[in-house]
């Protein structure tokens, strides 16, 4: 493929990076947070420019200096959407997926890429969803979300991402969502060499035992200690592996380890099982200490799961393929009818006219409950007359980009708590 240019925002340690640059990506500019992960990008592409910064800091770099760029990329932050946290999305100061669009809206690049956690396809955010597919055509692009799962792109790991792309509207058509099939490799068959390596000779019983893919490697934060394979549910699941997920180990067993020992991963195979591969084209070094190298591993994107959907996004670009029928391409995603009812009206609804906007009945608690979810993410001014109270959309309550918002507080006060 001939070369096309990409921005790439929240960049972690180049999970999405190398597989951008492996669909033929050349990466204009990588901006990240974490000095840790900025370090591991620079070590492996010294010619790139890494800034290392809050990506919304005008400080850091100006979007207006990279517009009309083939491809906007970015892994924005998980926390607010994630079913682990306390999905409190649009009121998280983390929150920068609206304000990504935003930054789209601004640099008008070809083509969109955003890849968060599975959360953000679950009911909760079903008129978040709508919002960001909303702000998009109202940009001039066509956008779809899905549902990918590492596995059915040849990585030997669970951990599904929700991806947004988003194309120009006179592009969209030639774009096509990358082919999925499942992976047979297994952990035991990715890991036995390196497992092998010092000697064990438990490896190939271990190896045999270890025989599904993995559950989602899970990268912790910096609110928590040391690294670990994730909560106690991840860790019983590893433990059928036979691997012991407390903790990371300096290195595979020694010759002097029994055949039952139950080993620790090391962070090398944490990152076979993330879809890098020492002495191959998903060769990269990651650079810190253990458990700093652990977590820019274990929050990426995999890189092949980012290579196959990039590749289906330059594709578009370069208009090969077959020309689709766009409509033929959008996903079917739930999205939130009593949101569509408050945005499209003018006047303030009462709760009966809202159930009916939205095409059915609910249940007065149900409607309360969804109201209630609904006030999470935006501004709802409730007024009453009559004894009848009625409800009009005001706004979105994320960040944007507006210079008052009280992210920038919130944010400066936590930032060195954020990963």
């Amino acid at each position: 493929m001939s070369e096309l240019t990409v921005v790439e925002i929240c960049a972690g340690a180049g999970g999405q990076s190398l597989g951008l640059e492996l669909a033929g990506f050349e990466h204009r500019l990588a901006v990240e947070l974490d000095e840790n992960a900025a370090a591991t990008l620079r070590e492996n592409r010294p010619s790139w420019d890494v800034r290392v910064g809050d990506v919304a800091d005008v400080e850091v770099w100006n979007p207006d200096e990279f517009k009309g760029v083939d491809l906007l990329a970015g892994g924005v932050p998980c926390p607010p959407f994630s079913i682990a946290g306390k999905q409190l999305g649009a009121n998280d100061e983390r929150d920068l997926f609206a304000w990504a669009v935003e930054l789209a809206g601004r640099m008008q690049p070809r083509a969109l890429l955003l890849e968060n956690v599975r959360g953000l396809s679950m009911p909760r955010f079903a008129a978040y969803r709508q919002h960001v597919k909303d702000r998009l055509s109202e940009l001039g692009y066509w956008s779809d979300w899905k549902l990918l799962e590492a596995r059915n792109f040849g990585v030997p790991q669970l951990r599904p991402r929700f991806v947004l792309v988003a194309l120009r509207s006179d592009e969209a058509q030639w774009f096509e969502w990358p082919e999925e099939e499942q992976t047979e490799m297994t952990v035991g068959q990715a890991l036995y060499e390196m497992m092998a390596a010092n000697g064990w000779s438990g490896a190939e019983l271990w190896a045999k035992r270890a025989s599904r893919i993995a559950p989602t490697i899970v990268g912790g934060s910096k609110k928590h200690g040391g690294a670990d394979l994730g909560p106690t549910r991840a860790k019983a699941a590893w433990r059928e592996f036979g691997v012991d997920a407390k903790g990371v180990a300096d290195g595979a067993p020694g010759a002097d380890f029994p055949v039952d020992f139950v080993p620790r991963l090391t962070t090398e195979m944490v990152a076979r099982i993330q879809g890098w591969q020492v002495g191959s084209e998903y060769d990269w070094t990651f650079t810190g200490r253990k458990t700093t190298r652990y977590r820019q591993i274990g929050n990426a994107f995999p890189p092949p799961v980012a290579r196959a959907v990039g590749e289906s996004i330059a594709r578009a670009l370069l208009k090969t393929g077959e020309r689709k029928d766009r409509s033929s391409l959008e996903a079917e995603v739930m999205h939130d009818a009593i949101y569509a009812a408050l945005k499209a009206a003018t006047t303030p609804l009462t709760a009966q006219q809202i159930m009916r906007e939205a095409g059915g009945r609910i249940e007065a608690r149900e409607f309360e409950r969804r109201m209630a979810m609904l006030a999470r993410d935006f501004v709802i001014e409730e007024s009453d007359s009559d004894s009848t109270r009625s409800y009009q959309l005001m706004g979105f309550k994320g960040f944007v980009g507006q210079d008052d918002h009280e992210r920038h507080a919130v944010f400066a006060e936590t930032r060195a708590r954020i990963s």
